[in-house]
């Protein structure tokens, strides 16, 4: 079966997804963020990599993080790099995405970074790219409604080898909203190709996905303390309210109560575990504050990698 997001040789040719693509090219692109990691703490502002090529943010949805990362990992390529301020765009004016897409590639844009509240809007660009001969213009999902975050995905997975080294000896435990979190969605594709043995999601039933079973040796726990039990690796989840339809949950407190990562439930992980989180992260809620800044902590961690892992994938799709 076709991959869309490979050409013809298997080099990657857009980064929508982390499901179905090659534990090699996973490898890779960490491979390739490691001497970026370097060259951030040596302070070094840019490299040549991308100069000359246009990248276009188009984030429909809010973000931080991600989209301040991308920014800045495209400009220490030297990319010249345009955010679309959608409420200000001709999108708000009735516009199609393709429309929209159309008019960038006329602005002769060479890669586009997409966060969309639509799940599958990035696949969509890049059919439609690839529709009318338009090969050389990469896509990066940035995050699509519930489906996928692979960059996110990746930093995570970068995160983990930095402080674990080997995948294939891991118990690694992702908490919470898995049901509503596209984050969740990557990490869990990207650890099984990457051969972690002991993958666990936790969480209330309510929000956890009836699919999970498709995933060979993946085992759910509704118990917080069972599940935390001997793990190495925490992914804490934030709670996705603004994608619930319905009461899923009584109150955030009552969440709290029972699924927010304390000192106490952490320590019923092994004694040098490291806690993760996505952000945004709400204190109280899904993480105690004790917890989110201590020493097992890395959530600061994943974000300065994120940086380096956005420049290895658009330096890879620009190879």
């Amino acid at each position: 079966m076709h991959n869309p997001q490979l050409d013809s040789n298997g080099g990657l040719r857009h980064l929508l997804t982390l499901d179905g693509l090659p534990r090699e090219i996973l490898t890779e692109i960490l491979d390739i963020a490691t001497p970026f990691t370097e060259v951030a703490e040596r302070d070094v502002k840019k490299l040549p990599v991308l100069r000359g090529k246009s990248i276009f943010n188009l984030f429909f949805e809010n973000s931080t993080r991600t989209r301040t990362t991308f920014e800045i990992a495209a400009k220490r390529l030297s990319a010249d790099v345009v955010n679309l301020n959608v409420s200000t765009s001709s999108a708000s004016k009735g516009e199609s995405l393709l429309d929209t897409v159309d008019n960038l590639c006329a602005m002769q844009a060479d890669m586009f970074v997409v966060r969309h509240a639509a799940s599958g809007a990035p696949f969509l660009i890049a059919q439609h790219l690839f529709a009318h001969g338009r090969k050389d213009i990469h896509v990066i999902n940035a995050g699509d409604g519930r489906h996928a975050h692979p960059t996110q995905g990746l930093l995570d997975m970068y995160t983990i080898r930095h402080f674990k080294g080997d995948f294939t000896n891991l118990s690694v435990a992702i908490v919470g909203d898995v049901l509503h979190s596209r984050v969740a969605r990557s990490q869990i594709a990207a650890l099984k190709t990457l051969g972690v043995p002991d993958l666990r999601v936790i969480g209330p039933k309510t929000l956890l996905p009836a699919t999970l079973e498709q995933y060979a040796g993946l085992r759910v726990f509704h118990n917080m303390d069972e599940g935390l039990r001997g793990v190495d690796v925490v992914m804490m989840l934030r709670l996705q309210n603004e994608r619930m339809n319905g009461a899923l949950l009584p109150t955030p407190q009552e969440f709290y109560k029972s699924w927010g990562l304390t000192s106490e439930r952490l320590a019923l992980a092994n004694s040098d575990a490291i806690v993760m989180h996505p952000g945004p992260m709400n204190r109280g809620v899904e993480i105690d504050s004790a917890v989110a800044d201590g020493s097992q902590a890395v959530i600061l961690n994943q974000v300065t990698f994120g940086i380096a892992v956005r420049m290895a994938v658009m330096a890879m799709l620009a190879a």
